[in-house]
């Protein structure tokens, strides 16, 4: 892969895990629902599991940046 395209990967992948934390916190509040424990449970659950997408998509994107930054 080329240089500029490491690059754009790499701003794609931390443009995708900022856009993971305001989803997760999004599910979080907005599915909800009427309020019933079960509704709150599954909102939460769905929360987490987008959450836990930041660090991989952090991550990806430094080793991305760097191995750009390598190939010069």
């Amino acid at each position: 892969m080329s240089k500029g395209m490491l690059k754009m990967l790499s701003h794609i992948c931390l443009i995708l895990g900022l856009l993971s934390i305001v989803g997760a916190i999004l599910m979080w509040t907005v599915m909800k629902g009427g309020g019933t424990p079960e509704a709150i449970a599954h909102a939460e659950r769905w929360g987490l599991f987008v959450g836990l997408w930041v660090p991989s998509f952090f991550a990806l994107s430094t080793r991305l940046d760097r191995y750009a930054g390598r190939e010069e």
